[in-house]
């Protein structure tokens, strides 16, 4: 399935050839600001827009005797020019083009995966509201809590994207930064007035400073922002996985007609996509240690950090993409069984209200641990037993002493525990 995003707009922003479209076009705004400034006749101009082409092909075979990539390419475009391909580059050293198109190409991607996540946020929104009051048990490590709502639980994950996609968009800028300063970023060869103007023809903003590479802070703080989003997607992706366990099975990933669980037992339905996603964070995630890896470089430049993005770029923004279509998909068609939810919240005979009872022997006036320890000794036989809860709170001459039958059974009312959902509704959807 991931291999048919290397297809989708995803993966042909990172196809080769679309990545020499984009030296292309750095060169090109490049000569553009330069004949502005009156250092490119204009006929040259003319010429080199019209002309400036290349051939994959063609740009591999020089690559195989020149060992140099960006050389291979302007050789190619050199034969499709003619003699005024001299102005082509000039000034430039290669990390300006390959630093400008890389932000290019970091920018289109953090602009669809910024799409994937508003699209998947809208999906949260709306199962959100679906199961706004559908009553679940909450569970802290992985025991059961006290009463919450499905809807709740979406709800957390709703407010998370949106702080994902508030990094996101920071990520986005951070980025958005092309170079035009020579081969140490002093302008010995070329001024910052068309480093500026190459910049905006872009839609990129110039770096305040460089050195023959834009600093890699800016895409550590991209990576980091990737990583920190695929730890999201894998935190709702367990959920799921958890919730959809025979012993739970509270929500389902949807299994379309047709689909196999398992090569062997027929009767399997497996949460594959949610145990995908989780997988593929690890990557994400590793990539990012890479990214940091990468701020250290020698004085103004070494080339250890341009292999690592070679391959830390086009997958992390493809797994990105892919991750987040993956879980827009199984949120949207997710199986909820709030029948399930009720049988589940049933299943400790009331402890879940524990608590309460806590609180309403403290609001009499009883001293916090005399009433833990009267509390407790009645949990403590509901654990391993057929009785309930409520029942032995109910026959416990020391709470009846203190508590009104009738207090005691408001208590056990889950609409206690929901009183203030719509207020956090009205916090989270606004």
């Amino acid at each position: 399935m991931i291999a048919r995003y290397t297809r989708n707009k995803m993966g042909q922003i990172w196809d080769i050839e679309n990545r020499y479209a984009k030296w292309l076009e750095v060169e090109i705004a490049a000569c553009e600001a330069m004949s502005e400034e009156g250092l490119i006749p204009q006929e040259a101009m003319d010429n080199i827009k019209n002309k400036a082409t290349f051939n994959v092909d063609r740009i591999l075979e020089i690559e195989a005797e020149t060992k140099h990539d960006v050389i291979a390419f302007l050789t190619n475009i050199e034969e499709k020019v003619g003699p005024d391909s001299r102005y082509i580059h000039m000034g430039l050293t290669s990390s300006d083009v390959l630093d400008t198109s890389l932000a290019l190409l970091l920018k289109e991607s953090m602009e669809i995966i910024i799409r994937d996540v508003n699209e998947f946020l809208e999906v949260l929104k709306a199962k959100a509201h679906e199961h706004k009051m559908t009553v679940m048990i909450g569970r802290s490590h992985g025991i059961h809590a006290e009463p919450i709502t499905f809807g709740l639980k979406l709800a957390v994950w709703y407010s998370e994207m949106q702080r994902n996609l508030g990094r996101l968009t920071d990520a986005l800028d951070i980025i958005s930064y092309g170079k035009f300063s020579g081969a140490v970023g002093t302008f010995a060869n070329i001024t910052p007035k068309i480093e500026s103007i190459a910049c905006n023809k872009l839609g990129l903003k110039a770096a305040d400073i460089s050195t023959q590479i834009i600093q890699r802070d800016r895409h550590a703080q991209y990576f980091s922002t990737l990583a920190i989003l695929a730890g999201s997607l894998e935190k709702m992706a367990v959920e799921i996985r958890h919730l959809q366990r025979t012993e739970v099975l509270e929500a389902e990933e949807p299994f379309q007609k047709g689909q196999k669980g398992s090569s062997a037992m027929p009767h399997k339905k497996n949460p594959v996509g949610s145990e995908n996603i989780s997988g593929l964070s690890r990557l994400v995630r590793s990539n990012c240690l890479a990214a940091l890896e990468n701020i250290p470089l020698w004085h103004e430049r070494d080339i250890s950090h341009s292999s690592v993005e070679r391959v830390i770029a086009p997958d992390s923004t493809i797994l990105v993409d892919y991750m987040l279509n993956r879980i827009t998909s199984i949120i949207k068609g997710l199986v909820v069984h709030p029948d399930q939810m009720l049988n589940n919240l049933q299943k400790t005979k009331g402890l879940i209200f524990s608590q309460q009872v806590l609180l309403q022997l403290a609001k009499k006036g009883i001293e916090r641990q005399k009433a833990y320890i009267m509390v407790q000794r009645n949990a403590m036989k509901v654990w391993g037993s057929n009785l309930e809860f409520k029942d032995l709170i109910l026959k416990d001459h020391e709470i009846k002493a203190i508590l009104s039958q009738e207090e005691i059974l408001d208590i056990f009312s889950v609409k206690y525990h929901l009183k203030h959902v719509d207020i956090i509704f009205d916090r989270v959807f606004g």
